[in-house]
């Protein structure tokens, strides 16, 4: 068990740990889709979606992240000005045509 606990705390989940992970872990229990037992599964969730999702899905994993993971959100929201001010800085390069 303490095998299984280790590779759980590590990034890389292993058949074994994902099976010892309870069903809460994850964002669509049903399926075990989407771990989010940690912070780093957390992100790579987000970035999984947000490439093969469907909007239903990434609205479900973004809203069960950023409730698990709060200091998430606040990031995202930190960095949201930065993203507009690179488009005012350079306004001609997010143009089409």
């Amino acid at each position: 068990m303490d095998l299984i606990r280790n590779y759980i705390l590590e990034k890389k989940l292993i058949y074994k740990a994902r099976k010892a992970l309870p069903n809460s872990a994850f964002v669509f229990p049903e399926k075990r889709a989407y771990p989010i037992h940690d912070l780093a599964h957390a992100r790579n969730a987000l970035a999984r979606v947000s490439q093969f999702g469907s909007p239903a899905e990434q609205a479900t994993v973004h809203q069960a992240v950023y409730q698990r993971y709060p200091q998430m959100a606040k990031r995202k929201a930190e960095r949201e000005p930065v993203k507009l001010a690179a488009h005012l800085e350079r306004p001609g390069k997010y143009l089409n045509g």
